[in-house]
């Protein structure tokens, strides 16, 4: 074989060689999730709550929304298997349908603020000098306000609904994953692989998308998933307030306020509602751990 034809069927070769090699990373790093059996469970949960929010017309064995007084409050049973509230609804259904509401909120804040903290903590990192400190200060300005708090006065100022809660926790999530962006970016942006791609002809912009941000991802997925827990207690209070959903669409947080009323003699109303935020939020930060031991083998427990 010609040196030429040798050297062609390397570069032929190459992307199947890359291809095989990403396939084995991602099979060594399904093995060490699959180890850590609570990161397992709590993917189990967020499985079944995303078929349940999929199949919620399915399951939900009443209307969410339907009303009978006369079976206002009633407590577990054959009927209710989960009770129901003050106005006869079955909690159980309820609880399928706000299981889109949840998923929803926490979809798109996860996909708007890690996408915006990574744009803005990346430029600032890479470009540093005056844009670093102008960027900094602002996100600093941001940290400076406990989140519920800021996002409840982003609320207030553009009016409730869950469309605006959704925005105004996504404005106020994004600050930590700008911080780490730029840790990142701090110690990627000297490397000699930066150097050898300008000495190629990249310009700033080609940098941060093919070379910086591909780095970013593994922390940011795994801050994305601890922060779930955190998103949809802030979402849970921002409907507990009355500023998320509007009635009569099932939310978790909205069922919780509905039944604070009743929680001495019919706690089944609240607790019901606030039992399955609790499971929710266990299984994101259990899927977190899980995701950190092998996406950050440096901060993996021993």
């Amino acid at each position: 074989m010609s040196e030429m034809t040798r050297r062609e069927w390397l570069l032929s070769d190459a992307p199947q060689t890359r291809r095989q090699a990403r396939l084995g990373a991602l099979y060594q790093g399904w093995l060490t999730f699959r180890r850590n059996k609570l990161a397992m469970l709590g993917l189990i949960i967020l499985i079944l709550l995303v078929l349940t929010a999929i199949f919620a017309p399915l399951l939900s064995p009443y209307s969410p929304y339907a009303q009978n007084l006369g079976d206002r409050l009633k407590p577990p049973s054959a009927a209710h298997w989960l009770g129901t509230d003050s106005l006869g609804r079955d909690i159980l259904s309820r609880l399928i349908w706000g299981s889109r509401t949840t998923l929803f909120i926490v979809g798109t804040v996860a996909l708007i603020a890690p996408i915006l903290g990574l744009f803005i903590g990346t430029v600032a990192g890479f470009a540093g000098g005056w844009v670093d400190q102008v960027l900094m200060r602002v996100t600093d300005i941001f940290l400076a306000f406990p989140k519920l708090i800021l996002a409840l006065a982003f609320v207030a100022a553009m009016g409730p609904g869950i469309g605006n809660a959704v925005l105004a926790l996504a404005l106020t999530s994004w600050p930590p994953y700008a911080r780490l962006a730029r840790a990142e970016t701090l110690t990627i942006r000297r490397a000699d692989f930066i150097a050898a791609a300008r000495l190629q002809g990249a310009g700033p912009f080609r940098l941060l998308i093919r070379h910086i941000w591909p780095l970013c991802m593994s922390s940011m997925i795994v801050r994305v998933a601890l922060d779930m827990a955190g998103i949809i207690l802030s979402a849970a209070g921002l409907g507990f307030l009355g500023l998320g959903a509007q009635p009569p669409l099932a939310e978790w947080g909205a069922m919780i306020s509905d039944g604070r009323s009743f929680i001495m003699d019919y706690w089944w109303v609240a607790a019901m509602p606030g039992l399955a935020i609790f499971i929710v939020s266990l299984a994101f930060n259990l899927l977190g751990d899980g995701l950190r031991d092998v996406l950050d083998p440096k901060g993996a427990k021993e």
